[in-house]
């Protein structure tokens, strides 16, 4: 019987202090708020206990951070599509920010085994000062487990009303998509990072994030091809291309960080869960 999973999280400001609100359906839960940075910043990790979706399993995810808040959602593993021979697997995560809010969204990636149906939806709202750094990090099959993308499909869209479309359909017999360097010239795992806000960056500040990204590049872990661009004035974005994905998530971590240091003036502070 397939899963129907919502979780909605809703961050508000109390004094200095950003405080969550959530309500769940399903098998989708908050492990407690951590405080690892001080009140200013609510630190949560979304747990999925069945820890993968088939046919029909649908998860819902919605995230709301109310004026001038700061939250960091995190996952403690995979997103993973099994084999379906049924209706397709769906996650949507819904995030909107009021104005002022800041949010990290920093899941450890999407695995989409073979002979899997998936469909992966992602789309985010940002009020006039709101700031979003986070990313979408997907895998075609497991490589090193000797169990390739050979059947099945992933269509994934990732949306910013006005600012940001990204959408594909990744067939595992479009050999041309996956093979030819006009596609994914062979590699398995892809990613998108972005810093995207609800006002326009400078071009001072655009310019100077765009070289410390690209500085951050220049030293590519083995496999990796990534490139670093401002598309539009609102938004800096990576986009990165693997064999596997523990490099590919290593160097959005570094990313991250830079990122985080430089536009936001905030120290390094990794999420617990990547620790284990």
């Amino acid at each position: 019987m397939p899963w129907h999973a919502q979780l909605d999280l809703n961050y508000r400001r109390e004094s200095e202090r950003t405080v969550l609100q959530h309500a769940h359906t399903g098998p989708l839960r908050i492990l407690k708020s951590l405080y690892p940075e001080g009140e200013r910043i609510c630190h949560n990790v979304v747990i999925h206990p069945p820890g993968g979706l088939v046919g029909g399993d649908l998860l819902d995810v919605r995230v709301h951070a109310a004026t001038d808040t700061h939250a960091l959602v995190s996952t403690p593993g995979a997103t993973r599509f099994y084999r379906s021979d049924g209706p397709r697997a769906t996650q949507q995560v819904t995030l909107a920010l009021d104005e002022g809010a800041r949010l990290e969204w920093l899941p450890l990636e999407t695995i989409a085994y073979s002979g899997c149906d998936a469909h992966n939806t992602l789309t985010a709202t940002l009020a006039p000062g709101a700031e979003w750094l986070g990313w979408d990090v997907c895998a075609l099959g497991l490589p090193t487990a000797d169990q390739p993308f050979e059947r099945g499909s992933l269509t994934q869209r990732l949306e910013i009303p006005g600012l940001w479309l990204e959408q594909a359909r990744i067939d595992a017999a479009d050999t041309r998509l996956l093979a030819s360097p006009l596609g994914l010239g062979g590699q398995r795992c892809l990613g998108t990072l972005w810093l995207a806000c609800g006002t326009a960056l400078t071009r001072e500040r655009r310019e100077h994030l765009l070289e410390t990204v690209r500085a951050v590049l220049e030293a590519q872990p083995h496999g990796v091809q990534a490139g670093a661009t401002c598309p539009n004035p609102q938004m800096l974005v990576v986009r990165a291309v693997a064999p596997l994905v523990e490099p590919l998530m290593a160097q959005f971590q570094r990313v991250w960080a830079v990122l985080r240091a430089e536009a936001w003036g905030l120290t390094s502070v990794p999420p617990r869960i990547w620790k284990v």
